[in-house]
């Protein structure tokens, strides 16, 4: 074997690491689905670990030599029970690759094909995996709670399952639980889930569970977004009441990429089938090293202080904001992420977003409840606190981002009808812009990344 490092062995890509390495050090990184992981975490990943094959489940592998995989996929086991304060009678599995796979699973572990589904709309704050499909050239009534999909059929879950799905109220922008219960009862779906990318708010996983028992359906509690907050016991926990909980673990979490299952011991036997032999070969164990390591990370006392600190910063930047005019979706949040409607705004969130990462702030673009503009240029921004927080940013700095974010919306805010093409050279050559740029670099500067 060749021994030589990676700057030598292939300079194209270690040029391009480095690149991303002096990004990620020199910008706010306030995606909200995105964190920063720890070196021992980084270190599993990247271990020997990913050599070996391990189809099936410990103690019982297709192939040989896997008595050390064994231990290790036990351990995470026995360390994401006692994070999430697991009853006796439930289960965990963590060898789904990621998110989405993890909730497919769960879909065929539990239902049958055409079995109807019920999830949160997703220009309303959920995902493409709760059985997102729409209708081209069609707008739903913005008074109507309930949605019944369309013939465009994006996600796989959509297109195995009979998908419909619920609005939040027009009027709070946040769950009206009479009206989910109400499409419960007349839509009879055989599971009903909860989560999503852009909602801000708690979740009252009891009332979700009755509704579900109501009408005889699971319930699926998808908490990929604020799993650390709920490990840390700054979000309600799901665990013990919904009937399975999924997670991504590479957001608030603080892992690496990869996902976590919890479920009642017997729809576990039936969810751990449907991801092997189901839809995947041999897991990921170096992702699974890098999680037990993250689940260690997230038991010791200061996870806790930092997820309370993720929230305050949120909470905190939020009220900056509203202060400069900008309107908080909700009014403001409850967990790790803000939502900005920029409809009061001379810009979207397309140009915005674009405009932020110039001047050193990476958000992103999002639809929002009652959404009027297409996709790929909606009316919000999407933001949160989850990995500056990571670099040890508290209060103080969230004021600073919020001046920052008025300053670049400032400059930009008469620009919503000049060409992207020509909009993105106006912010790349705008000495503001830059100059802000410069000031953000020099805070982080003061926070800096354990690369």
């Amino acid at each position: 074997m060749n021994k030589k490092t990676l700057q030598k062995q292939d300079p194209e890509i270690y040029q391009i690491l480095k690149l991303e390495e002096n990004k990620q050090q020199d910008k706010l990184s306030m995606i909200p689905s995105e964190n920063f992981a720890s070196k021992a975490v980084r270190e599993a990943v990247g271990s020997v670990f990913m050599n070996k094959y391990s189809e099936g489940y410990p103690h019982k592998r297709y192939y040989e030599g896997n008595y050390f995989i064994d231990e290790l996929e036990e351990l995470a086991i026995k360390r994401a029970k006692k994070l999430f304060k697991l009853p006796a009678d439930w289960e965990v599995n963590v060898q789904a690759l990621s998110g989405s796979p993890a909730n497919l699973a769960v879909y065929l572990g539990l239902l049958k094909p055409g079995d109807k589904i019920m999830g949160m709309y997703l220009p309303d704050g959920g995902h493409l995996t709760h059985g997102w499909s729409y209708e081209p050239d069609t707008k739903a009534a913005d008074n109507n709670f309930k949605y019944l999909g369309g013939k465009r059929k994006v996600n796989i879950s959509s297109k195995i399952f009979n998908a419909i799905q619920y609005k939040t109220d027009p009027q709070t922008k946040q769950f009206n639980y009479a009206e989910v219960e109400k499409i419960a009862l007349a839509e009879k779906p055989k599971l009903i889930i909860t989560g999503g990318t852009a909602y801000p708010r708690e979740i009252d996983y009891v009332r979700m569970k009755q509704i579900a028992n109501k009408v005889g359906a699971y319930y699926l509690a998808d908490i990929a977004h604020e799993a650390g907050l709920v490990a840390a016991g700054v979000n309600k926990s799901p665990v013990g009441i919904a009937d399975v909980v999924t997670m991504t673990t590479h957001k608030t979490l603080r892992c690496n990429r990869g996902a976590i299952i919890l479920a009642r011991a017997e729809l576990m036997k039936k969810i751990n089938r449907a991801i092997f032999p189901g839809i995947q070969g041999g897991p990921h164990n170096h992702s699974i090293a890098g999680i037990a390591v993250g689940l260690k990370e997230a038991m010791q006392p200061d996870f806790k202080k930092y997820a309370k600190q993720v929230v305050l910063n949120a909470q905190t930047l939020a009220a900056a904001l509203t202060k400069l005019d900008f309107n908080i979706v909700t009014g403001g949040t409850d967990k790790h992420l803000i939502l900005i409607d920029l409809s009061n705004k001379g810009v979207f969130g397309k140009k915005y977003a674009r405009a932020l990462d110039y001047a050193g702030i990476i958000a992103n673009m999002n639809t929002m409840p009652q959404e009027k503009r297409p996709p790929a240029d909606p009316s919000a921004l999407r933001l949160g606190t989850p990995w500056i927080t990571t670099r040890g940013m508290k209060v103080k700095e969230m004021k600073a981002i919020a001046v920052w974010m008025n300053a670049v919306m400032e400059i930009v805010k008469s620009k919503q009808d000049m060409d992207f093409a020509q909009f993105e050279i106006f912010i790349s050559q705008n000495k503001k812009i830059k100059a802000i740029a410069q000031e953000v670099k020099k805070l982080c500067t003061k926070f800096p990344l354990d690369i």
